[in-house]
């Protein structure tokens, strides 16, 4: 009998800009394309169209006698099981994420994680042993954000943090800056470009983990 066919690679895209004509939400259509392309799944979560709550409860937070999750997360949970790659699309607000995405983390990534697990990075949930990314947006110039420390910082969140806590395989982040009305269009196509070359190079390497595909000779570095 035939060998049955691999289960497909499943992104998970975590979009957080409440402007659905947002060039935030370029970035994920644009990033969910590609890896269709890939012959890979995307799942788009659009985190203000879907009026996700951020606020953790009392009763979400591990160690307690009355645990549980709420439906919501439960529900968003099942939604993603078996997730390859989590990828995050946000603007820089502040020096930081949007609060609605922080709240997703709170709850939904970190669901049942505990402190010491975090510690330990042995953290266990839907990134466990996955992929993570991470394409970022902001007003200002990269070189005003390096100087204020905030590219780094935006590293140490994606790119180690989260990576070590939840004992990820890897981790990366792409940003652009400048983004601001009345750019060029050749400005917004080129970095739509870069995007495109991120999700292919994420592809082909976990097509490759998993599945034992050879890389492209030429792999991008999307950068």
């Amino acid at each position: 009998m035939p060998s049955a066919s691999p289960s497909p690679i499943r992104h998970a895209v975590v979009l957080a800009h409440p402007d659905p004509r947002s060039f935030n939400a370029a970035i994920a259509q644009t990033y969910c394309a590609a890896v269709e392309t890939a012959g890979q799944q995307a799942i788009l979560r659009d985190l203000y169209a879907m009026h996700f709550d951020p606020v953790l409860k009392a009763q979400e937070r591990p160690g307690r006698s009355d645990f549980r999750l709420s439906p919501d997360v439960q529900a968003e949970l099942a939604l993603l099981c078996g997730a390859h790659v989590v990828t995050f699309v946000f603007p820089v607000w502040f020096g930081m994420p949007p609060a609605i995405l922080v709240g997703y983390i709170d709850r939904v990534l970190g669901a049942g994680t505990t402190v010491g697990q975090v510690q330990h990075g042995a953290g266990r949930g839907l990134l466990d042993n996955g992929h993570l990314c991470a394409i970022t947006t902001s007003g200002a110039p990269e070189d005003w954000l390096q100087a204020q420390g905030q590219t780094q910082a935006l590293r140490d969140l994606a790119g180690t943090y989260l990576f070590r806590a939840f004992a990820m395989q890897s981790a990366g982040a792409l940003h652009i800056g400048n983004v601001v009305d009345g750019a060029p269009a050749d400005f917004f196509e080129d970095n739509l470009a870069r995007v495109r070359q991120r999700a292919a190079n994420i592809c082909a390497r976990v097509a490759q983990e998993l599945h034992g595909t050879p890389l492209p000779p030429q792999l991008g570095d999307g950068s």
